[in-house]
């Protein structure tokens, strides 16, 4: 039996967004060392604001001001901080009521020790040194002992107020293919393609799942296919990804491997991007040291017949 893979891997993306006028208003506020809620129709404040009531779901937009101070509603230790948390060292996260608000803020509390948090802990804003218009200009809250702040007031309206924000998503994690996937590697390594047929449908998957997506039972014998295949359907792409060293425009196929009864996706070289079509029978390259094809290259053969492919579109 083949070696179970593991390796890590990471997802991620800037996810840009325009802002409304009440989320505008907060985060242009947090700018600003201002903390502003919402008022609803019936008198309660909500913050951080949104711009319907979850209750009624009538639109608010009445911004009002609350204090840079509170008290921790329920809390939570993180005894190992993770990549991208606010705070390097263990900290709590905490539900925070800011005086003045009804609801309470999600964000973490700089505190020794879980010893030093409590429901009902008095606690301030630590503003951030640089602000940028993000719910980071709260570095984090720090225990207080003092009179509760008084707001100043602001009605929301500020100097050159955010339009939009990029927000980054990011998901890091140990992916393991399984013992049909990890097959699947290994062949990749020798430069052979091995999918695994359903002992039902006989359909060939590649690459395998272990189990047929079709007829749900596992799958255990192994078929060699290709190298060579057909694309079925492809697209163009006009947007130069990061970290991808591929000029534009390029085309990503799904090619039928001969043999196979699923389309597997590859990039398609050797030919000017507009003269890929669908039926171009294609085949690997690969490249020194790679344990998968870098792309797929026409093969000079006439096109397929759309009836030899026209079931794996």
């Amino acid at each position: 039996m083949p070696e179970v893979l593991k390796a890590p891997l990471v997802v991620e993306f800037p996810f840009t967004r325009s802002l409304g006028p009440v989320q505008s208003a907060f985060l242009t506020g947090l700018r600003e060392r201002v903390v502003l809620g919402v008022r609803t129709t019936d008198g309660r404040t909500l913050v951080p604001p949104v711009e319907y009531d979850p209750v009624t779901a009538e639109e608010i937009h009445d911004l009002v001001e609350v204090a840079p101070t509170g008290t921790v509603t329920t809390w939570a230790w993180n005894h190992a901080p993770r990549r991208g948390q606010p705070l390097t060292t263990p900290f709590a996260w905490v539900l925070v009521r800011l005086d003045g608000a009804d609801t309470a803020l999600l964000h973490v509390l700089d505190a020794p020790g879980p010893d030093a948090v409590r429901t009902g802990l008095r606690v301030r804003v630590r503003w951030a040194g640089e602000r940028t218009g993000a719910i980071t200009d709260i570095a984090c809250f720090e225990p207080y002992d003092g009179d509760p702040a008084r707001p100043g007031g602001h009605s929301g309206a500020f100097e050159d107020p955010l339009t939009g924000i990029v927000a980054p998503a990011r998901l890091d994690y140990t992916y393991s293919p399984g013992r049909a996937q990890s097959a699947y590697i290994d062949a990749l390594s020798a430069r052979r393609t091995v999918g695994e047929r359903c002992p039902s449908c006989r359909k060939v998957y590649v690459p395998p799942r272990g189990a047929c997506p079709t007829c749900g039972v596992a799958t255990a014998e192994q078929v060699e296919v290709g190298p060579r295949g057909t694309v079925t359907t492809f697209c163009i792409v006009n947007i130069k990804a990061k970290n991808l060293d591929i000029e534009v425009p390029y085309v990503y196929a799904h090619i039928a491997l001969d043999g196979a009864d699923l389309a597997l996706h590859a990039r398609i070289g050797g030919i000017p991007y507009d003269q890929v079509r669908m039926g171009l029978r294609v085949e690997p390259v690969w490249t020194e040291g790679a344990r998968h094809p870098d792309h797929y290259r026409p093969t000079g053969e006439p096109d397929a017949a759309y009836e030899t492919y026209k079931e794996l579109l």
